[in-house]
């Protein structure tokens, strides 16, 4: 295949490394700046041109600098670089604005945790354009063209003198918060098309802020009279409650899923940074065309945890509206009801099937006979996304409807989507289970293509699972050679039609590696981005990235930016 990196991003970086002023208007004012230079993207071959406006007593002096080591000559204003290359993906530039009172450094880079999005021919920029939509951790939404890199907008999701989170001292999303979760659009939204995103930021004064915004596809302009600051409460007496019910704490939660639109509705579930308690599991739902809240259901309203991340993959839903996930370790009642339901309402560590027909309500639900050791012992489901797989019929010619699902005890689940199993102490009454099927546990998500279903665990081989009868095999039809550190790969999958499948998978490593197989033998590498050198290289590896393929070309997000591959001409 001939195949390589054919755009790169450029950033423009740095951090505050030094400003003082005097409180008298006689002494010099530090230098400060008033317009950031804007991060680009661009094919190989052309060049980019910074900008930085500043402020602050004559004379200003101005050191640009690229990946941290100054450029010689390049002491103005405005920068023009060299023409790029392959090898210039991710290259970080950064100006140094100094006078005799101080100095300050233009604003930092940031990662790309968000899946890229893609809409095609879209009215936008005065033309018709690919566009592709770029989340960052710095609360910044970018619309790229597609096809030449060029910016045709860019706005912040923070609010007026506000800043991303910070970490909270959790290595999860690190080193700040703004948009991690992947946004949604919807194209028949407003006049233009909407993409809505969840943004975290907080205040000068410590306050944190969790807001849904809905974004005009043209122009990023806000729409529906957003953003719309989320606020819950649940009945309940479990971790941060009062007066009977447990209260949502923006500064506790990240909106790490991606989002789900189904029937108008925007559906946001939340986990928590490194299980720093207090916190509990939150389904969130928000009407689409007016931002109002619509529904809450928390998952572990009279316990604690039962959070939902799953490696940053967003929920499924089926044809009826019906939302499936899996959730993180928590509480979970092991004292049933007459329906076979936790009586206090509590589904810590559980596959989950959710009715959004009237208001949000556990419909069913499937717990290990051990969900109560295990959620002890952190080794829960939360860690994996679930995938529904397509009508299938199984070996007495009955259809049935399925989902597959794992987390971090390596073991494979697949659910009956109409009778889920619920919980009993001594065996798990689902329909299929392959024991340490998945070695190193799952962070991360299955993808499906031909009666087949393709899993990456941790320190293991990307592996196909084939399906006969509704049932998967019980090793696997192919795998991989190659092995991929944690979180393992979530996997994607580019065919003509149900020919010619390629399963691409990102590896973690230093340099990341995007991995390109043939989908009918994983054994058969057509391509990966080490196979020229450094040519194709991108940088450092970024956990829970799914490569997003469309139009000819392969989108990743990095730790700071995307890299584009295409095919060679």
């Amino acid at each position: 295949m001939r195949f390589a990196v054919i755009g790169v991003v450029l950033l423009a970086m740095g951090t505050l490394v030094g400003c003082s002023s005097s409180s008298k208007a006689q002494n010099p004012l530090a230098p400060s700046i008033t317009t950031q230079p804007a991060n680009q993207s661009l094919p190989v071959g052309q060049s980019a041109t910074f900008t930085v406006l500043a402020a602050g007593t004559a004379p200003l002096t101005y050191q640009w600098q690229k990946n941290m080591t100054a450029i010689a000559g390049a002491t103005a204003a405005t920068y023009m670089t060299s023409p790029v290359a392959a090898g210039d993906n991710n290259a970080q530039f950064r100006v140094v604005v100094s006078n005799a009172a101080g100095q300050v450094t233009s604003n930092p880079a940031t990662k790309v945790d968000a899946e890229p999005l893609y809409v095609s021919a879209a009215n936008i920029a005065g033309g018709t354009h690919n566009v592709l939509y770029v989340a960052t951790e710095h609360g910044t939404m970018y619309a790229f063209d597609a096809d030449t890199g060029a910016v045709l907008w860019h706005v912040s999701l923070l609010g007026t003198g506000e800043t991303p989170s910070d970490d909270h001292g959790c290595g999860q999303i690190t080193p700040e918060i703004g948009i991690t979760s992947t946004p949604v659009i919807d194209r028949s939204a407003a006049t233009n098309g909407t993409i809505y995103a969840v943004a975290m930021s907080k205040n000068s004064s410590g306050t944190y802020f969790q807001r849904l915004h809905a974004l005009d596809l043209t122009s990023g302009a806000e729409l529906r009279g957003g953003p719309t600051t989320v606020q819950a409460k649940f009945p309940g007496t479990g971790d941060n409650s009062s007066g009977g019910n447990v209260v949502f704490a923006p500064g506790q939660y990240a909106e790490r899923a991606g989002l789900l639109l189904i029937n108008h509705t925007i559906y946001t579930t939340w986990t928590s940074h490194c299980d720093f308690r207090p916190y509990t599991g939150w389904i969130i739902a928000y009407s689409a065309t007016t931002l109002g809240q619509s529904s809450v259901l928390n998952l572990t309203p009279n316990g604690n945890e039962g959070s939902i991340w799953m490696a940053g993959t967003a929920p499924a839903a089926d044809r009826a509206g019906n939302i499936y996930f899996l959730d993180a370790n928590g509480t979970f009642d092991t004292t049933l009801n007459s329906s076979g339901f936790p009586a206090q309402g509590d589904f810590g560590n559980t596959f989950v099937k959710v009715s959004t027909s009237s208001g949000l309500t556990v419909a069913d639900y499937f717990a290990t006979f051990d969900t109560v050791s295990k959620s002890s012992a952190d080794i829960d489901l939360g860690s994996g996304g679930a995938l529904l797989l397509p009508d299938l019929t199984d070996g007495s010619g009955q259809t049935v409807h399925l989902a597959v699902g794992a987390g971090k005890d390596s073991n494979l689940y697949v659910v009956s989507r109409d009778n889920l199993g619920k919980f009993n102490s001594a065996s798990n009454n689902i329909h299929q289970e392959l024991d340490g099927a998945l070695p190193g546990g799952i962070w991360g998500m299955p993808a499906y293509f031909n009666n087949t279903v393709f899993y990456g665990s941790v320190g293991s081989t990307l592996k196909a699972f084939s399906i006969t009868n509704a049932l998967l095999s019980a090793a696997p039809t192919s795998q991989s050679s190659a092995s991929f550190v944690y979180p393992g790969t979530t996997p994607s999958i580019s065919a003509n039609g149900s020919n010619n499948g390629i399963v691409w998978a990102h590896e973690n490593s230093s340099p990341a590696v995007l991995h390109a197989y043939d989908a009918t033998d994983l054994g058969h590498e057509v391509y990966n981005s080490n196979q020229a050198g450094t040519r194709d290289q991108f940088g450092a590896g970024n956990k829970f990235i799914t490569p997003m393929i469309t139009n000819g070309k392969v989108y990743v997000g990095t730790t700071n930016g995307v890299a584009v591959f295409g095919l060679l001409h």
